[in-house]
């Protein structure tokens, strides 16, 4: 009798337990951002974006950028890339073959240096990273960043820390080498001594001597003594 009951008490116990398991799974799917449109499937949202690099390939301006940060990219973008690039079709749309050209990386511009010293002031080099990344994916040139409101830059930015002053810093080097120079372009300084570019970037409001001695020794590979 008495085992009878023990029975009755622990069967009457799973159902509990599983009705509460069935209302949290109700719970969880209900907590999904579209819970109604079981499509598309992310395996089939892989597809559509393999399809289009296949077929377009990566955007040539953000290649060097997409490289940069290798801490985002999972095994699995790396496999399929591998896949995508071992299977390319090398016909274009007529039939006829043609030889791929290998990828030059392209060196990284001084302007595109002194930017990311700016950015990686007063942060961790992750979120200066990204901040660098985010900004260039918002505006691929900088013209664009130039002639872009302030507060659009700043929420680029924002992951690296102190969007206001920085932003005002890069657009203060910017409209000021627009000004003197008539082009956003610094390469002149890499054919300077330590002592020209310290005096040629002493101007821009935000740039100190620190800065100055890290693009030195990153962008320009200059010898500090």
């Amino acid at each position: 009798m008495q085992n009878r009951h023990k029975r009755k008490q622990q069967h009457e116990l799973k159902r509990q337990n599983n009705k509460k398991s069935a209302e949290t799974i109700s719970n969880t799917k209900e907590e999904e951002p579209f819970p109604t449109h079981a499509r598309p499937t992310p395996d089939e949202c892989r597809a559509i974006r393999d399809s289009l690099l296949a077929f377009h390939g990566f955007p040539q301006e953000f290649a060097r950028y997409r490289k940069q940060r290798p801490h985002l990219i999972t095994l699995q973008d790396k496999e399929e890339s591998s896949h995508l690039i071992n299977n390319r079709d090398e016909k274009n749309d007529n039939g006829v073959k043609v030889e791929e050209e290998e990828e030059e990386e392209e060196e990284e511009s001084v302007l595109d240096g002194l930017v990311k010293t700016v950015l990686s002031q007063n942060t961790t080099e992750v979120n200066s990273q990204r901040a660098f990344l985010n900004l260039k994916s918002a505006f691929p040139t900088w013209e664009n960043v130039l002639a872009a409101e302030s507060k659009f830059v700043e929420n680029a930015i924002r992951c690296g820390g102190l969007a206001p002053t920085k932003a005002a810093c890069i657009r203060n080097i910017l409209s000021s080498l627009m000004e003197k120079k008539g082009r956003l372009c610094l390469e002149h300084l890499r054919d300077l001594s330590v002592a020209e570019i310290k005096a040629g970037l002493s101007h821009f409001k935000g740039i100190g001597p620190k800065t100055v001695i890290f693009l030195s020794m990153t962008s320009l590979c200059k010898s500090i003594n």
